[in-house]
């Protein structure tokens, strides 16, 4: 088996090195100086335990492969990216070939399935850092993370359990798991605090405080469309119990991850964010069922429009951001 990873930043970057210092055959995807950087000088990850210079195969696009069979594609872009990269993909390699969503959000998985006859769901929790071409830092320890993956919608099959078992392999807990969708839907949750973070520039996933009940508000509204539209996540203890018990992030080289991947594209310089998907999915859920998400309306239309003008995170404060809830809310009201 020959797993590709289709944009090799930080997670399928971070995926792709344990991978292939594990000894399994990979080629990353990517693109610009991270490419070129990879391809001169090896793909350098850091990690609690230690330093890896890793020799992988990188090309820039899925036409530059000679695809055969038996090959795996592990889809690592952001969601706004995904439409495209799954229409090189088809053109290069057929409808067959198996395509694994590590991804955050639920949308890569309906998009590879216009598309595409095997589908997994994997479940992404791993703290990465991706902001120097040619370097990724995975600062998780004992292992680098979690990524337990099914067919989507549900179910599992030998497919599932080959890529489970080469990551676990790799320094990382994968298990095949027939309800992948529900544990990605609890993850989702938590990642409604990355548009926050795009806005405030600084991080939301468990802050306390007013910016922690800002981002709580954010989340029960997602709680409360789950609830309406009749989606099963697993809950807080069971995601803990079956994903975040297994590692725990950690200090590489002095210094601890201080952004989420989200913020992280737009520290980069991306005008794209990926917070459509995220705080987007709830304000679609809510539309589709009636639940008002004025936070997550907010958030959204907030973050996007930030990285499209290339403002500066923390240009927007918390307190601004409450009064255009307010706001949001008084205006929906008046509508006849």
């Amino acid at each position: 088996m020959r797993i590709i990873i289709y944009g090799a930043g930080g997670i399928g970057g971070g995926i792709g090195a344990r991978l292939a210092l594990a000894g399994h055959e990979v080629v990353l995807i990517c693109r610009g100086q991270h490419l070129q950087a990879i391809n001169s000088r090896g793909l350098l990850l850091k990690a609690p335990d230690g330093e890896f210079r890793v020799a992988a195969a990188a090309v820039g696009h899925p036409r530059e492969l000679d695809w055969r069979e038996g090959d795996v594609v592990l889809l690592a872009m952001k969601t706004q990216d995904t439409e495209t990269a799954l229409r090189d993909l088809e053109q290069a390699a057929g409808t067959a070939v198996p395509v694994f969503c590590a991804q955050n959000g639920v949308e890569n998985e309906r998009l590879a399935s216009r598309r595409f006859e095997h589908v997994y769901a994997t479940l992404v929790a791993m703290p990465a850092t991706f902001l120097v071409p040619g370097e990724v830092i995975a600062s998780a320890a004992p292992l680098s993370g979690c990524l337990h993956s099914g067919r989507y919608p549900a179910g599992s099959d030998v497919t599932a359990e080959e890529v489970c078992g080469a990551l676990a392999s790799s320094h990382f807990h994968a298990q095949p798991s027939t309800d992948a969708m529900a544990l990605k839907y609890r993850k989702l949750i938590l990642n409604l605090g990355n548009g926050v973070e795009v806005i405030v520039g600084r991080s939301a996933w468990s802050a306390g405080g007013e910016l922690g009940e800002f981002v709580e508000h954010v989340r029960q509204e997602a709680l409360e469309c789950y609830q309406a539209a009749g989606i099963v996540a697993v809950s807080s203890a069971e995601y803990a119990e079956r994903v975040t018990s297994h590692y725990r992030a950690q200090d590489v080289g002095g210094e601890s991850r201080s952004a989420s991947s989200t913020l992280q594209s737009i520290l980069r310089g991306h005008e794209t964010t990926e917070v459509d998907y995220l705080n987007g999915e709830i304000e679609l859920i809510g539309h589709l069922h009636g639940v008002p998400t004025p936070y997550n309306s907010v958030v959204r239309e907030v973050a996007t429009r930030m990285a499209a003008a290339r403002a500066q995170p923390g240009s927007v404060t918390l307190e601004e951001l409450r009064a255009m809830v307010a706001a949001t809310v008084n205006r929906r009201a008046a509508r006849p």
